[in-house]
């Protein structure tokens, strides 16, 4: 029985994770035909239906951080969850990065404590499913760009930026580091909101962003 989610609707063996519970919703209205509400305890709430395609998806919130991200994928794969695709947002810290970019990520250095807990050390960086990601890619194409980001427990900050490191999140380290022990495959993508300094992307300019990377991840997921 999970402990942290109480599904109201089925689980599909796919799913797209993402922090903010109103992305979980825009994302639902935009991948999916007639969503079902599968979650909505603790705020997190989720989403089961099926694309155009006829795949079964699941959309889910996982809250702010590695550690909410990790106890609901924790969650997930115990409800048969195998394959997913995190779809969130990042700090640009080099002057490569652009506001709106779409970040393909292929390694995630765990800046903060809670990837100690499971099992990665600091400074450490984690892969993502090569065959997820590169499908993520090729989804993409022009509209995505390959990177290395770094996660910290608190939000980034532009002194804590390393060589090769493009952005920062909070979620993306510990929640591959996660995936990994469950022996669930996972890739992230994420979208340049911030640049280090505090310039933010406007909401408005921000959802047709959230939609193109979500039907990226729908398709690599359920196609």
């Amino acid at each position: 029985m999970p402990r942290w989610l109480r599904p109201t609707a089925a689980i599909a063996p796919q799913a797209i994770l993402v922090g903010d519970p109103g992305r979980a919703l825009l994302l639902a209205q935009e991948l999916l035909d007639e969503p079902k509400m599968s979650n909505h305890a603790r705020g997190l709430w989720g989403y089961f239906g099926r694309t155009a395609s006829g795949g079964a998806l699941t959309i889910q919130a996982t809250g702010i951080g590695g550690p909410s991200a990790a106890l609901v994928l924790a969650d997930l794969a115990e409800l048969g969850v195998r394959r997913v695709v995190r779809v969130g947002t990042c700090v640009g810290l080099d002057d490569g990065r652009t506001l709106g970019e779409l970040l393909v990520v292929r390694g995630a250095v765990a800046e903060g404590g809670s990837a100690t807990s499971l099992g990665v050390a600091v400074g450490e960086t984690v892969a993502p499913s090569a065959g997820l990601t590169a499908e993520l890619g090729k989804a993409l194409a022009e509209d995505g760009r390959a990177g290395t980001v770094a996660s910290f427990d608190a939000h980034a900050d532009e002194q804590a930026r390393a060589p090769g490191i493009v952005a920062a999140d909070m979620q993306t380290a510990p929640l591959l580091a996660r995936a990994r022990s469950l022996q669930v495959e996972a890739a992230a993508v994420l979208i340049v909101a911030e640049m280090a300094g505090g310039t933010l992307l406007e909401r408005d300019a921000l959802k047709p962003i959230e939609k193109r990377a979500g039907r990226a991840a729908g398709g690599v997921l359920s196609g």
